[in-house]
């Protein structure tokens, strides 16, 4: 269709001449200098596509028109420049595209019609785990096992790279997937067949927002979507509300990014910024260098914003720069940023915003993170006081078990008459003996790309052990080290800097390059470690520069978590506990016998600036990306198939699903839900960590069982994130994280159920099948918040596996919703007020909700007691667009997008 607004026009710039679409049409009729950057880059990517079915005049106008404090309402179309993957979530998302090539001929159509359309690349970087830690040979052994582990996902990586167009794999070993596409694959400004525009992207884990610090508006979505994406399909959403952080003032002495960012996430959240854009502007935004940007940037997904975006300006430019980008294409990005009116200085206006966060940097405080959530800040001089209740909690509910347990006619063990004496245990562990009690710290982690990427804190963390070693401080025997750097460039500017044998001498040897601790691939503790924890059930803790911190995601045995920067990990390290104030207590005693302060070994600002300054360069950069796709010899000689349809070879790691068994060229008729049984009932902030296997696979799990039927042994399992090629492990670790509480089974935790027909209580996973078996729908009860945290496509693909046709939560974290949608299950919300257990209801019941039409917004749900009494309730469809209907018609987006690419075909 022809728009009145979309009208071309060229760029010249040195010598070349660029095609682009200005905002002068617009700027004719309406005042654009009120919309916020962020709308400003969607309006640029509608008037681009405004020749295409999807955005009309209408739409565009009703951009501009935008209304701050207005419920979004209006239905928008937004195209990504390109997509980017890791490989948890990449696997599956080409094993799907795989299989829908193998439909595709099913069909009659030719199987390459499946192809991305739009650049795609993915970065190996979940896979590596913490196996080895505290040597010289960590790094290398940690390799090798990956490379051992995975070399079947590996291997079929390398068949998609050459069997899909558009598609490009950053192999493992080189970094965090968001740090490398910050330092090397970010474009700021896209070129492609002479035409020039702002470099968007959608990626499949939730921290692709990290980008947004370089002006780049992106952000997580699940794998169905960006395969949709992919697959050349808009992804719908409504114009969202723009939240404005200002920021003035100047960060004191001593104070870190991480410091900001964890400030910046509590605040947020407070202020609730759920499914909105967050955008950062002020006086004090030219303070904050490119990496404190990206730092803050990355959390949005803790704060709960779709993105949390800062303007190109001056700073973009000199960290294009500093990371390696040529002088041709920093000055190309000026040039068209500056056309369009998106380039950001002293002089740009200040834009209208739904909501306003004012944020004095003066008044900022070293900060902590825990015990289970990255928005629950704890100052830093609260820490001890915070942790005390948390062990007098544990021990009152140790005491109340012990009572309850001798009023059952059972007795303690000889020597534990005494509960307190049970929170100490005595460990012989590397040649040292020491006790192990409440509040030790047994993982110390250097890791993520949130704060790896941050040359400032990790530089911190270098001058803080030069300090401590000179003083002769040494690491606590109890504590897992670890550095997982985001990039090879890290551990360059440390070496050149001189401060890697300091962090390795304090136990901090390079691990690998990839998220590892953050993931839950923290790997094993010791076992001795590991046993005493169990015997006595103490509350251990984990510190980590990591951005998250849910339950049961760090590790198994530690129940207390916490996020900090990197010179602090390195703090508590040498600590050992986190019943400590670091304040007042010594960190430990120099050779003399003297106590040691945090204060005594915290390097300046000063410091830290002249060593980045002096250490720091492009060439880092250049060198260490030069050959960023080629990978190691392990890596080049993998066998590969080199044909365009995918093998299926017998693997426990990569399996053909059965998402498209069946399909028809038309969908069947939409129906209604009838006498569905639950399946879950769960409470308020359930994550998608809780819903979706991650972490390490139980021997007596489900998944753990069906793997040793496949002739594979405990200790060759890995985990659930690496064998997400694999449905039928992934169905069988949905639900099971090890501390979800399924209300249908009281008193236990991970995956437990009541089966209701046969009265008996069984792992999710079985009931499941024996439901599948009698034809009987599924459904899941959820409080507020339900599906919150990292963008997990198997949250939405196991349950659709297990039978759930239906969710009905009191509310929703977008991705997830949306991810529901796009597997073919109907979101459904309790109106305001009203909850599960407001209308009594125990999940027993027999539910029942009549078939959705495209405008249907309300429906009545009917829920059937065993007594035969009937309770019925209104609920929200939360089918939020029209394109969302269409995908839930099809049984999915990607039932969806096959069946019109066969059409094409």
């Amino acid at each position: 269709m022809s728009s009145v607004y979309a009208k071309p026009a060229t760029l010249q710039h040195q010598g070349r001449s660029y095609q682009y679409y200005p905002f002068n049409a617009l700027a004719e009729k309406f005042s654009l200098e009120r919309l916020p950057y962020s709308l400003k880059i969607l309006l640029e990517n509608m008037l681009r596509h405004a020749d295409q079915d999807f955005v009309s005049d209408k739409d565009i106008e009703a951009l501009v028109n935008w209304q701050p404090e207005a419920e979004p309402d209006k239905e928008i179309a937004f195209v990504p420049a390109r997509v980017l993957l890791q490989d948890f979530t990449g696997v599956p998302v080409i094993v799907d595209l795989a299989v829908m090539r193998d439909a595709m001929q099913q069909l009659g159509k030719p199987a390459d019609k499946i192809n991305p359309l739009t650049p795609v690349e993915l970065v190996i970087d979940h896979s590596v785990m913490v196996d080895e830690y505290g040597a010289a040979d960590s790094f290398s052994k940690n390799t090798d096992m990956e490379m051992q582990r995975n070399k079947e996902r590996y291997q079929f990586l390398r068949w998609g790279q050459q069997a899909f167009d558009n598609f490009k794999v950053v192999p493992p070993g080189t970094g965090i997937v968001h740090q490398v596409n910050l330092e090397y694959l970010a474009r700021v400004t896209f070129e492609r067949d002479g035409v020039l525009y702002p470099d968007t992207l959608v990626g499949t884990d939730s921290h692709t927002t990290m980008i947004n610090g370089l002006g780049i508006l992106g952000w997580g979505v699940g794998g169905i979507e960006a395969e949709a994406a992919m697959l050349g399909q808009p992804i719908s959403m409504l114009i969202p509300q723009v939240v404005g952080v200002k920021l003035s003032g100047s960060m004191p002495e001593g104070i870190t990014a991480t410091d900001l960012v964890l400030t910046v996430t509590e605040q947020l959240r407070k202020l609730g910024v759920v499914g909105k854009f967050v955008e950062f502007f002020g006086p004090s935004l030219s303070q904050l260098s490119l990496a404190d940007r990206a730092t803050i940037a990355n959390m949005a997904p803790e704060y709960g914003a779709t993105c949390g975006i800062f303007p190109v300006d001056a700073e973009t430019l000199n960290y294009m720069r500093l990371t390696g980008r040529s002088d041709a294409q920093v000055e190309l990005v000026r040039c068209y940023m500056q056309k369009m009116g998106l380039w950001h200085d002293d002089n740009t206006p200040e834009a209208d915003y739904s909501d306003l966060l004012e944020l004095d940097l003066s008044a900022l405080v070293p900060s902590i993170a825990g015990p289970k959530r990255p928005q629950d800040r704890i100052s830093l001089t609260d820490s001890k006081a915070e942790f005390v209740k948390l062990v007098t909690e544990h021990q009152e509910a140790q005491q109340q078990l012990i009572a309850r347990f001798e009023g059952e006619g059972g007795s303690t063990a000889i020597g534990h008459d005494d509960v307190g004496e049970m929170d100490k245990v005595e460990v012989s562990y590397r040649g040292e003996t020491f006790s192990l009690t409440h509040g030790d710290v047994v993982i110390a982690a250097i890791t993520s790309c949130t704060n790896t990427s941050n040359p400032a804190v990790l530089m911190a963390a270098g001058l803080l052990a030069q300090n401590a070693r000179k003083l002769g401080l040494k690491t606590k025997p109890w504590v897992k080290t670890s550095l997982a750097p985001g990039s090879q460039v890290v551990t360059g500017y440390l070496k050149q800097a001189g401060l890697m044998a300091d962090l390795e001498a304090l136990g901090f040897y390079l691990v690998g390059y990839g998220c590892t601790t953050c993931i839950g691939n923290a790997g094993p503790l010791p076992e001795p470690i590991s046993a005493a924890i169990k015997q006595a059930n103490l509350l251990v803790s984990s510190v980590l520069s990591g951005n998250r911190n849910f339950e049961g995601r760090i590790h198994q045995d530690v129940r207390t978590n916490y996020l900090a920067s990197p010179p602090l990990v390195v703090a508590y390290a040498l600590a050992g506990s986190m019943n400590i104030d670091l304040y007042k207590d010594p960190l430990g005693q120099d050779t003399q016998g003297k106590d040691v302060y945090l204060k005594d070994i915290w390097p300046s600002s000063k410091a830290i600036q002249q060593s980045i300054h002096a250490h720091v360069h492009a060439r880092d950069f250049t060198e260490r990306y030069a050959d960023v796709f080629k990978g190691d010899a392990n890596w080049r000689n993998l066998d590969v198939d080199d044909s365009d349809r995918y093998q299926w070879p017998d693997s426990s790691y990569v399996r053909k699903p059965p998402f498209f068994d069946g399909l028809k060229a038309e969908p069947d008729k939409l129906s209604e839900i009838k006498d569905a049984r639950c399946l879950v009932k769960v409470g308020d902030s359930i994550t998608t960590d809780h819903i979706s296997p991650a972490g390490a696979i139980k021997p007596d799990s489900p998944a753990g069982e069906y793997l040793q039927q496949q002739g594979v042994a405990p200790k060759d399992f890995n985990s659930y994130g690496s064998r997400r090629g694999n449905h039928e492990v992934m169905m069988r670790g949905t639900f099971a994280n090890v501390r979800l509480k399924n209300l249908l089974a009281p008193g236990t935790e991970g995956s437990a159920t009541h089966y209701f027909p046969d009265d008996k209580p069984m792992s999710i996973y079985a009931a499941a099948m024996k439901y599948r078996a009698q034809g009987t729908p599924l459904i899941v009860l959820a409080g507020r918040e339900y599906g919150t945290g990292s963008s997990r496509d198997w949250a939405a693909k196991g349950p659709a596996l297990l039978g759930v046709k239906l969710v009905i939560a009191q509310s929703y974290e977008r991705i997830h919703r949306s991810n529901l949608v796009g597997m073919g299950i109907l979101p459904l919300e309790f109106v305001d007020g009203q909850s599960a257990d407001s209308l009594g209801l125990d999940g027993r019941e027999y539910f029942s909700v009549p078939a959705v039409g495209q405008d249907t917004r309300r429906v009545t749900v009917t829920a059937r007691r065993h007594s035969g009494e009937i309770l019925s309730f209104e609920a929200r469809v939360r089918i939020d667009t029209p394109n969302e209907f269409q995908y839930y018609q099809h049984g999915g987006i990607l039932h969806f997008v096959l069946r019109k690419l066969a059409r094409q075909a």
